[in-house]
Order: C-alpha cells, then structure tokens, then sequence
C-alpha cells in the first residue's frame, strides 16, 4: 500500500513539474493572462502534489508513543495547505483579470500554435494523472490522493476554458473585434470561479477532518447495526473521527446488569464486528455500563446485588408470609476469613439488598466456606460394602432409574462420596433438586462416616456423562 501511494504521488509530481515548467513559458511568450493564470494554478499543484508525497510518506507511519493515533492527520494537514494555497492563486487570477478588463493593465496577447499545444498536452496529462490519483485514493481512502485527483481533474476544465478564451482572441484578431481581445481576461476569471468551488470543497473536508467532524451518515449506521446485536440494551454514545484514511470509532453501550462477564465480552466482540463492517480497518473502542432491563425478577435483582460486590449468592429462596416477602440465600466467602470479616460482609451485602430491593422485609443469609487450597487426599477407593449399604436406598425413589459410577475417596480423614443417577428426561429441574438433597440426606443417615455426598443427574437418553 505505501509503495503505490508513494509511486502515484511521485508520478504526480514529476507531471506536474512538467506541465507547470510549459504552461509558464509560454505564458510568457504570449502574454497571456489565461495560460500565466494557469501556469500559476499548476505551480499551485506543483506544491501540492510535492506537500501530497511528503504526507504520504509521513501519513502511512504506524502509531508511536508520540503519536498514539497514528499519523493519518498529516494527510488532512496537507490537504489543508493545498486550500490555502488554490485560494492565494485565486485572489490574484482575480485582481490581475479586474485590472486588465477596467482598462488599467493593458496587454497584448500573442495566440500562438504553441500555446494551444501546452493547454492540449496539459489536459492529456491531467486526465491521466487524475484518474491514476483518484483510483489509488478510492483504493486506500487517501485524502491526499483525493484533494490532488481532484484538482487535476478540473484543472482540465480549467485549461479547456483558457484554450476557448484564447481561441477568441485570435478570432477577434482575425475579425477585427476589439472586445474579444477581453476573452482572455473573462477565461481567467472562469478559471478562478472553478479553484474557489474546488478551494471550498477541499476546506470543507479538510476542516471537518482535522476538527474531528463525525463521517456523514456513519454514526446512525453504527448505532442501527448495535441495537440489532443480541443483549444490547441501549447504545448510550457513538464518537467517530477521521485521522488521514483511518477511522477512530467509541462506544458507550448499556448491557443486562445480571449477563456475566465472559458473555459481557462477546457481546463487546460482536458489536465490534459489526462496527467493522461499517467502517473496515477502524480503531474500535467499547465501553460497556450495566443496566436494569426492566424485566428482572426478584431473584435476578437479588443477584444483580451480590454481582455488583463480585459475589455470587445460590440456593436463592422467597417466600410470602402473609404479604411479606423473607429472602433465604447461600453465599460463599473465602475460607480464610474470620466469622467477624465474612459477617460484616454479609451485613453490608443484606442492607445494599434492602435498600435496592425494598419489597423484601427480612433477609437469612447462610455463609459458607469457599475452598481456597487444594486439599491433599488419597487415592479412590472401591468400597463395595459401602456400596451395598447404600444401593437399597434407592428403592424409596421410584424417579430414580439408576444409579452408576460410584467413587469414594477419603481426604484428611474425611470421606466423600459421588456417584451417578438417572432420571427421566422430561422430570422437572426443580424435582430433581429435590430428589438430589433428599437422596444425599439419606445416604448420610446410613452412613454417617460420609462427609460430602455430590450426585450428578443424568436424563434417561444420555446417561454417559
């Protein structure tokens, strides 16, 4: 990419030198100010396209600690001095042309064959560097590359008018008309017409880029394309600038308060590809704020609490007793704080639950220990007299089909117990939590040397896992 932007920029200086060097002698030599009007709009585009190969070169640099946008504004920058300088060419087409048609600057214009071929040959090159330029701009959204495209293809315009200008001169010559010696004058002031319309098109971009002006129609895009994404809420604030053919695009995005913060982080990827689809290439940035939906039970603002101070509350239960609503929870604290650190959590976490769930009216909140160690243990054991004792039990739950994979292992004295059961598939959720508690309650009343029974169900049709 920097090759052929540097390739094309380099070409376009070299014709540029050239078509300037001809222009201006021949303007000389004929006096006339249409061709030194462009000789002047081409050494313009002489320094333009010499301002265009340095910001190439200096646009395509990657972001360093100096610069940690990149380098991309130094194309705008160009582009900027470009439309400065067409408006300074005007200023003087345009009084050297009022003089000349007020009487106060007479001239006496030479049409020559000479200058016809240079107004020719220039057109010829502008045409060909202005399609080479503006197919290497679309290729790599160059604004550079663009504001020089632009100029030469109406440089060809330009040379077209001055050509007609002095063509009715030399007829006026030839016929004896003294008011067509003024075609040459009114040619420039054509000429200085068409670099303020190309002057107020290259500042109008030129500006909104270097402060920053949202792309036309790209933030609305952005936002319907978000909004359409899986579990965002609401797209708070949208900000894209423009930094030489590189797009910088934030985002401030509302999410679920309740969604983890893994799925948090697929939704941020997916926003960010469909930004990407917009605007290829671009620099995405992606805040996400938790938001209430609107839809969320009890239960879920209860866990959104505990969320909110990184914990993680289960065996979440309310009941209503007579219009009020009590609130039983299970919450795991690190092992290694006392009963005083993990029950001046619990008491900040039940009034944050209070104050933000105001239905609830009293809180029992059981504090468990979240294992921090690996605890050291023994190899599994088969122990089928266990087994037998306990395989009988079986018998009081007819929803049980079976019961396999049975492992004991003894850790520190202490024995543990899992094992397998299978279940009907269609057997609700909340039924096969209550078999599981109920089924653990009664091994352990048979064999009260069990410390921790874990039982993994498992549907009819696939009991394999």
């Amino acid at each position: 990419m920097r090759a052929e932007k540097r390739a094309v920029a380099l070409n376009s200086l070299l014709a540029a030198l050239a078509v300037t060097v001809l222009k201006l002698l021949v303007g000389i030599s004929t006096r006339s100010l249409g061709i030194l009007s462009e000789a002047a709009h081409s050494g313009l585009d002489l320094v333009a396209a010499f301002i265009t190969l340095l910001s190439v070169r200096v646009s395509d640099k990657p972001a360093d600690a100096e610069h940690q946008y990149g380098h991309g504004k130094v194309e705008n920058f160009s582009a900027f001095i470009e439309t400065g300088l067409l408006l300074l060419t005007c200023i003087w087409i345009l009084w050297e042309a009022a003089r000349r048609l007020a009487g106060y600057h007479a001239v006496d214009i030479e049409p020559t064959p000479a200058a016809f071929a240079v107004l020719f040959i220039s057109m010829a090159v502008d045409w060909w560097r202005s399609r080479k330029l503006k197919r290497i701009a679309r290729k790599y959204d160059s604004q550079a590359l663009e504001a020089d495209a632009l100029h030469f293809s109406t440089d060809i315009f330009s040379s077209a008018v001055v050509a007609l200008g002095l063509g009715l001169v030399w007829l006026g010559r030839i016929w004896q008309h003294p008011l067509l010696d003024k075609a040459d004058s009114i040619a420039a002031l054509v000429v200085s017409g068409v670099i303020v319309y190309v002057s107020w098109r290259l500042a109008r971009q030129t500006i909104d880029s270097l402060l920053d002006a949202a792309p036309a129609g790209y933030r609305n895009r952005v936002i319907e394309a978000v909004l359409n994404i899986s579990g965002v809420i609401e797209v708070e604030r949208v900000r894209i600038r423009r930094a030489g053919n590189r797009y910088f695009a934030d985002l401030t995005v509302g999410l679920a308060r309740n969604v983890t913060f893994q799925r948090s982080g697929q939704v941020v990827a997916d926003i960010s590809d469909a930004v990407h689809r917009i605007l290829p290439d671009a620099d995405v940035v992606i805040h996400s704020v938790p938001r209430e939906t609107g839809q969320e039970n009890i239960f879920d603002r209860i866990r959104a609490v505990a969320a909110r101070n990184n914990f993680s509350v289960h065996d979440v239960s309310v009941q209503d007793l007579g219009g009020r609503l009590h609130v039983e929870q299970h919450l795991e604290l690190n092992e290694t704080l006392t009963l005083k650190q993990g029950h001046d959590l619990v008491t900040v976490l039940e009034g944050e639950m209070r104050h933000d769930v105001p239905e609830i009216s009293t809180i029992l909140t059981h504090i468990e220990s979240e294992p921090a160690t690996i605890e050291p243990g023994r190899k599994m054991i088969r122990d089928a007299a266990l087994e037998n004792k306990l395989r009988p039990i079986l018998n009081e739950f007819p929803e049980i089909l079976d019961m396999h994979d049975v492992e004991i292992k003894r850790v520190r004295e202490k024995v543990y117990m899992s094992c397998h059961c299978t279940m009907s598939d269609d057997l609700p959720l909340a039924r096969v939590h209550d078999i599981s508690t109920e089924l653990e309650i009664r091994f352990k009343q048979v064999a009260p040397e069990l410390f921790k029974v874990l039982i993994h169900p498992e549907p009819q049709t696939d009991n394999r896992r």
